[in-house]
């Protein structure tokens, strides 16, 4: 073996035959997917999906405007809180590395949404929290 050879490493700088069938997906896990890193930037929201008009009768136009939802295929970012729009109950979870967008689902990124509105859409009903003012 030769000075400029390292042991287990192919010198041909051909692709493994095998690697799909090691790894075939190798950005699992990635806080970026398809999309690039933030496929939220891409300005998507809830104003303009006409199926959420309904569910979200009682927003505003430039509240709608406001909720940042990620495109189906997104990657979701591991440790980031969410909802989803199409659960009834609005539940907040944190994502998994291996999680994405699917063309069921509309995710909302608490990073993305100013807090009363997160409270809002999550159920919350302290008018402090809300930023109405309280009956005291």
């Amino acid at each position: 073996m030769s000075q400029t050879q390292k042991q287990g490493k192919p010198t041909d700088n051909k692709p493994d035959q095998w690697q799909q069938d090691l790894n075939p997906q190798p950005l699992a896990g990635r806080n970026y997917g398809l999309e690039g890193q933030h496929p939220e930037k891409a300005g998507l929201n809830a104003y303009e999906v006409k199926e959420l008009h309904d569910q979200l009768a009682e927003y505003t136009a430039d509240e709608l405007k406001q909720i940042t939802l990620l495109p189906p295929g997104s990657r979701l970012e591991q440790g980031a809180t969410y909802i989803d729009l199409n659960d009834p109950e609005r539940q907040e979870f944190t994502a998994m590395g291996d999680m994405e967008a699917g063309t069921d689902n509309w995710y909302v990124p608490k990073t993305e949404v100013g807090y009363q509105l997160w409270n809002r859409l999550t159920g919350v009903e302290n008018p402090e929290r809300l930023g109405e003012p309280s009956d005291s």
